[in-house]
């Protein structure tokens, strides 16, 4: 694959930033506050610039060991989540601190690797980051590791950040990490390996040389971000892995620098897209469109509205997967549904601004959101 003049950021402009412990805990010496200070200042540039920018942090564990003074990571799980506990606070406190110094505001999201998993707690999810993102709010996104038991044994926030990355259809994600990005081999061990400038995210030969660095702070280790990278891929996103240490390097890469390990989906975000929903979740009902619904979304690309859709038929809930069918029963197209069948039966034909007349409630005014609604 050819190099291309310009890192895929250049164009991006919604990013989930992904930093690593040893990037904001000085290796474990307590938070960095300069390097935060310096994360929040190139972040409100990018989002001066129009860029929409989830930040996902790690430290909170080794902010914890440090404050609670201990040297070495526990392997106790109750000693992990303590600690995670206690390095929350430090980490929101000066994240917080910081971005409103540039004159925006930070949210604390903390999830588990389950949370996105379930459909209708995703979708929750996901409403809260597009709401957060459209009020120009800087998400700061920790994995929840005072709840969360596998996702501390086994989990890291590079898979975390992937997930993210689908979640809100980012267009790429940047793993800002202590290693200068992908080597041929363990640039540690081998004084011979050399910077892997570019790739195919999914590519079986890079996992095949990533191995696995973890430090004594850090779980994750290289391998973990090309699986990340195969991860954002799914949903079309690009992905870089760089050296955190590299000045400015959120605002070199937007500008077009090439910096670190690039690797490039193999499919756009589209084809990903309606590949995830249509084969890879299971149907769960149907909903019959009107002519002017049909129109609507194969014509003029809109989202599915209650007032055009005449039945329903299945046993579905919230964020499962219906078909959408003309009158000729034809599917259409296929997509997560915001409604329950029995609130859908009930808002059949309904204007979205009689949603809560009829139901006490308005969960969205969309039946199914163009964002998360593939053609046929």
């Amino acid at each position: 694959m050819s190099a291309s003049a310009h890192s895929v950021i250049h164009k991006a402009r919604r990013l989930v930033v992904k930093v690593g412990s040893a990037l904001v805990t000085n290796s474990g010496l307590g938070l960095d506050h300069a390097a935060l200070t310096g994360w929040a200042e190139q972040i409100a540039r990018l989002r001066h610039d129009g860029r929409e920018v989830v930040l996902v942090s790690s430290g909170a564990i080794a902010e914890g060991m440090q404050r609670l003074g201990w040297t070495r990571r526990p392997s106790a799980l109750h000693e992990l989540q303590a600690a995670a506990a206690v390095g929350q606070m430090g980490m929101v406190q000066v994240y917080e601190s910081c971005f409103r110094s540039h004159g925006l505001l930070a949210s604390q999201i903390l999830l588990t690797h389950e949370d996105l998993a379930d459909r209708k707690r995703y979708l929750n999810a996901r409403s809260t980051l597009r709401t957060l993102l459209d009020l120009g709010v800087i998400p700061v996104i920790n994995e929840n590791d005072t709840v969360a038991i596998d996702e501390i044994r086994f989990g890291d926030n590079d898979t975390l950040a992937a997930l993210v990355t689908n979640l809100i259809e980012a267009d790429a994600l940047i793993i800002l990490t202590d290693q200068q990005g992908l080597y041929s081999a363990d640039p540690r061990k081998d004084p011979a390996a050399t910077l892997v400038p570019e790739g195919v995210a999914g590519d079986p030969f890079l996992e095949t040389i990533a191995g696995s660095t973890g430090s004594a702070i850090a779980r994750g280790g290289m391998l973990t971000k090309i699986l990340a990278a195969k991860r954002a891929a799914r949903s079309g996103a690009h992905t870089i892995i760089a050296s955190g240490h590299e000045k400015d390097v959120l605002l070199r890469l937007a500008k077009g620098e090439r910096v670190g390990t690039q690797l490039m989906a193999g499919q756009a975000t589209v084809a990903a897209r309606k590949q995830w929903l249509a084969d890879h979740l299971q149907v769960r009902g149907r909903v019959t469109l009107d002519t002017g619904a049909v129109k609507a979304l194969l014509v003029d690309g809109k989202s599915l509205l209650p007032v055009g859709v005449c039945d329903a038929a299945g046993d579905f809930e919230r964020g499962e997967v219906v078909s959408c069918m003309d009158d000729s029963g034809r599917e259409i197209a296929r997509g997560l549904i915001n409604y329950s069948f029995a609130d859908t039966m009930r808002i059949l034909r309904t204007p979205s601004n009689q949603i809560e007349t009829k139901l006490g409630y308005v969960g969205e005014p969309e039946l199914i959101h163009r964002d998360n609604l593939v053609l046929l």
